[in-house]
């Protein structure tokens, strides 16, 4: 299993849009695959969304997000189990 993080800071007042973007448009592009178990959506007073998906192996990266919308490009990190 392999988690991954993805985040993102909206532009100021772009933050609703970069949201709906994120669940209406996004998401449903890796939602479908085979390999994807699951994702959650997170957002922060920040205008940070961060999304968390699960993958049973080689997870694929979102689309990327409109440039209006972004103050900065997305951060990714792949995340995965630890025995203990």
């Amino acid at each position: 299993m392999i988690a991954r993080m993805w985040e993102v800071r909206a532009l100021g007042s772009g933050f609703d849009e970069l949201l709906s973007w994120v669940c209406d448009e996004a998401l449903p592009t890796i939602e479908v695959l085979p390999a994807h178990v699951s994702s959650e959506v997170y957002s922060s007073t920040d205008h940070r969304i961060v999304v968390i998906s699960t993958w049973r192996h080689d997870p694929v990266e979102l689309p990327a997000p409109p440039d209006r919308l972004v103050a900065r490009s997305p951060h990714v990190w792949d995340f995965t189990p630890v025995d203990r």
